[in-house]
């Protein structure tokens, strides 16, 4: 290439200062901060976005190393997604092009790999932070139970025998909880687990002595296989309600997404997105509200705000 010579003359050690002295100085400033939201799939990063663009600080704590969740595929393993109208105006928002659907008014389909990576990207334009390869292991909590945080360890950890490995997770602290875990349901768990907190779906699946997603790494079930706490799938009412009941959970814990369906014991309604992208929106919308943030602007379905530029100094 003609305008390539070669590379600057940087070893070793300064690649390595540069790494950590960067993720220090974030981690630190994100470990009592206004809002952490767990899971880094669709309704998540939505919500993270919304708050964001509206300089609340968030950090999004996701235990894989990618962040979309089932954003990246459909059904099946068929890597297209849809949303049921009026849910579109978010894909015009993220710029995902999309295309009605064949043989079905109000249906539209877009690449699941383009509206995941659109919608990280709008994440952490944004200014959301993001802590991936990190598990959530349990809830922080305060007087009469309410959510402060979040008790959390490296993803591997937790892949290793016990008896190789002891590592004491670390604990960050937030204004607000956002349960984004998708079908587990993970904090709301927690509260469950202390008997502090009513959640329908998963008192059901505990009386019937199943847990969410408890097939063995040797076994058949894929997330969502095993989820004793939903209603059967029906499309037509899930996405509805999951949108309907998305909010506070507990005092300091807000739900999103298919934790909402989790907790209410809603019907399933599998892939499609629709539900998930808008009830991100509405969990921002009630965490700013939580927050007594008075001077954001309104989230709509449709938002195009974005942060204000920098001031002109001329």
């Amino acid at each position: 290439m003609e305008d390539f010579d070669s590379f600057s003359d940087v070893g070793e050690a300064q690649v390595t200062q540069a790494i950590g002295q960067e993720w220090s100085d974030e981690f630190l400033d994100y470990s009592d901060t206004d809002v952490i939201v767990v899971g880094g799939g669709p309704s998540g990063l939505m919500a993270a976005k919304e708050l964001a663009e509206r300089d609340v600080d968030v950090m999004v704590v996701e235990k894989n190393n990618y962040l979309g969740g089932g954003f990246w595929l459909g059904g099946f393993l068929m890597n297209k997604v849809t949303v049921r109208d009026p849910a579109q105006k978010v894909f015009d928002e993220l710029d995902v092009p999309y295309e009605d659907a064949r043989d079905t008014d109000d249906l539209y389909v877009a690449n699941g790999p383009h509206a995941a990576s659109s919608l990280i990207k709008a994440t952490c334009d944004a200014g959301a932070k993001i802590q991936n390869m990190t598990e959530f292991t349990d809830i922080v909590v305060r007087e009469d139970h309410r959510v402060a945080g979040i008790v959390m360890n490296y993803t591997p950890v937790h892949a290793l025998p016990r008896e190789i490995t002891c590592v004491d997770p670390v604990a960050v602290e937030a204004d607000l909880v956002i349960d984004s875990t998708g079908h587990d349901a993970m904090a709301i768990n927690k509260l469950d687990e202390r008997g502090v907190l009513d959640a329908p779906g998963i008192e059901a699946a505990n009386e019937r002595g199943q847990v969410m997603d408890s097939s063995g790494d040797d076994s058949y079930g894929a997330p969502g296989h095993d989820s004793p706490g939903h209603d059967s799938m029906w499309v037509g009412r899930s996405e509805d309600q999951v949108v309907e009941h998305t909010g506070l959970v507990h005092d300091g814990l807000l739900a999103t997404g298919m934790a909402v369906a989790t907790a209410y014991g809603l019907p399933r309604m599998g892939p499609t997105f629709g539900a998930m992208l808008v009830s991100g929106k509405k969990a921002a919308e009630v965490a700013l509200d939580e927050l007594d943030v008075d001077d954001a602007p309104a989230v709509k379905l449709d938002d195009t705000h974005t942060q204000a530029p920098p001031a002109d100094d001329d």
